[in-house]
């Protein structure tokens, strides 16, 4: 484990936070798994996607689990804010906002979720064309 994981796994111990052990995005925050992270404060955690889909291409969730977006802005609105917060933080540093990007939260199957902890993926860096192919 890297040592930024190893502080990220004693401060996610001492934190009084909901998980799902069998969550990965749950497991990365506990620094069981590792990530290549951007960006981190006490509420959240930044790490580029290991299947980008642009030359910027970042995940941000909260390091509390909730299940999605609509989820956590229902059981915790100053933590949905922190992730937008962080999501823009990360824009900044990923020199994003002069030309513009794509903050995208995927909600449910049908709104392409695969992994049921509310993310944030801030992706740009080359025009993304149409928000919906067809």
């Amino acid at each position: 484990m890297a040592h930024g994981g190893q502080r990220r796994a004693a401060a996610y111990a001492r934190m009084a936070v909901v998980t799902s052990s069998d969550c990965l995005f749950c497991r990365i925050v506990a620094g069981e798994i590792p990530a290549d992270v951007v960006h981190e404060t006490d509420a959240t955690l930044a790490f580029r996607d290991i299947a980008p889909k642009a030359p910027v291409h970042v995940l941000i969730i909260p390091k509390a689990h909730h299940a999605d977006v609509g989820a956590l802005a229902l059981a915790d609105p100053k933590l949905a804010g922190d992730l937008l917060a962080a999501a823009a933080v990360v824009a900044k540093a990923e020199g994003l906002p002069e030309a513009g990007y794509r903050t995208i939260f995927n909600t449910g199957g049908y709104g392409g979720q695969d992994v049921f902890h509310v993310h944030a993926h801030v992706v740009g860096g080359r025009p993304l064309g149409p928000m919906l192919a067809g």
